[in-house]
């Protein structure tokens, strides 16, 4: 094993740790302040549900011995067999516990994520069992299919570096069936909206950028130059992402948004994020304009349609995701390695296969997360009363007030 190796990856899994409270922030400051307590605890409370379910059947579905490569078994159940000082099939260089920490963060995010789509209006009792249901159901299969030895994505040729599709394409995709099941916020469109506190949002992108970088570079699972490189596209999509959602936001407004530079930086990040491993910088600064420019474009198509995905959980983290997945095939190999490192694929073949990749995870997210909340509407309820909703979720649901 190697030391380095090793501090890096518990380093990165630390990065991707507080990530959870910078979401808590982000999504807290865009929600009204009437429900921020109820917001920013759906990111904290999944820090704790989703890390007991991936102690205990999670890693074993989503990483484990491959059953015809669509899950995993439960041979590593309650991580039996999971060693702290020997390495396991992941890596050769970092103990199995390692790769293990460090995935568990990713499959704690992901559904906490959701929780933008349906902000401000459902039972808590609800989004516990939502979260513990689709880790499961939807998460693990994604995650095994992709990443997971012998998963029938990987060996199909697919390729997606750090979670453009486990993470970001499964969570928006979960975020619009959510939207159309749950329904619209009471008074949409006729009563404010607005973030109730700006500075949480800078705050909470923040510490997501900060985290991103252990997100990203720490799926190198080593100390090198590919990790280096991951770092260096990860700021660079960030930061190009951020000056074209501002320049977009000023040219259509007449103003410079301080949201929209948050909202810009976040997806970004999110696009960047499948190809991070794969491209220089040259590429990452084309991913971030697309980012940027492409985002936007989708979360004012979700406006004029009136989807009310809250927090733009699809048009930032879904787009983003297919943008980067899609983005792979286009740029991979470009400023860094080789198209003949990544994949033996033509670019065409490869091309198709992340598309067929896309349309897979997609279409598992959105069928198991629409049984899963309709499951749910019809035995515990999904949605707060709308006297519990006009009051806020802060008093309604948890007792307190900001």
């Amino acid at each position: 094993m190697n030391n380095g190796d090793i501090s890096w990856v518990l380093t990165s899994s630390a990065f991707v740790f507080i990530m959870l409270p910078g979401l808590a922030l982000f999504y807290g400051g865009l929600v009204r302040n009437k429900n921020v307590l109820a917001t920013i605890m759906h990111s904290f409370i999944a820090l704790a549900i989703v890390g007991i379910v991936w102690v205990l059947w999670g890693y074993s579905l989503a990483f484990g011995p491959s059953w015809e490569g669509i899950i995993g078994s439960l041979e590593w159940f309650g991580l039996r067999g999971v060693s702290a000082t020997e390495t396991g099939p992941y890596s050769d260089t970092i103990p199995h516990q390692a790769f293990m920490i460090f995935q568990a963060k990713f499959a704690i995010i992901t559904p906490a994520l959701i929780a933008g789509a349906f902000a401000e209006r459902i039972k808590f009792k609800a989004f516990v069992l939502f979260i513990i249901l689709w880790s499961t159901l939807v998460y693990a299969p994604a995650a095994h299919w992709m990443w997971g030895a012998g998963g029938w994505l990987a060996v199909w040729g697919a390729k997606d570096f750090a979670g453009g599709a486990v993470v970001h394409l499964t969570s928006g995709i979960a975020a619009i069936s959510a939207a159309l099941i749950i329904g619209k916020r009471m008074g949409l469109g006729r009563e404010s909206m607005e973030p109730h506190n700006i500075p949480y949002i800078v705050l909470g992108a923040g510490l997501l950028w900060f985290g991103w970088f252990g997100f990203n570079g720490g799926s190198a699972l080593a100390a090198n130059g590919t990790a280096v490189s991951a770092f260096v596209a990860t700021h660079i999509s960030a930061a190009v992402a951020t000056v074209t959602w501002v320049l977009i936001d000023w040219f259509l407004k007449g103003k410079p948004s301080v949201v929209g530079a948050a909202t810009g930086a976040i997806a970004g990040l999110a696009t960047i994020t499948p190809a991070a491993g794969f491209v220089g910088p040259m590429p990452a600064m084309l991913i971030g304009l697309a980012a940027g420019a492409l985002c936007y474009s989708a979360v004012y198509i979700k406006n004029r349609i009136q989807l009310d995905d809250s927090l733009d959980v699809f048009a930032v983290h879904g787009m983003g995701g297919i943008i980067g997945l899609i983005s792979v095939a286009l740029l991979g190999g470009i400023g860094f390695m080789s198209l003949a490192e990544i994949t033996d694929l033509s670019r065409g073949e490869f091309l198709l296969r992340q598309l067929g990749a896309i349309g897979a995870i997609a279409a598992w997210s959105f069928g198991i997360t629409t049984i899963i909340l309709l499951a749910l509407k019809t035995t515990v309820g999904l949605r707060v009363t709308s006297e519990e909703e006009e009051l806020g979720l802060d008093l309604s649901e948890h007792g307190e007030t900001a």
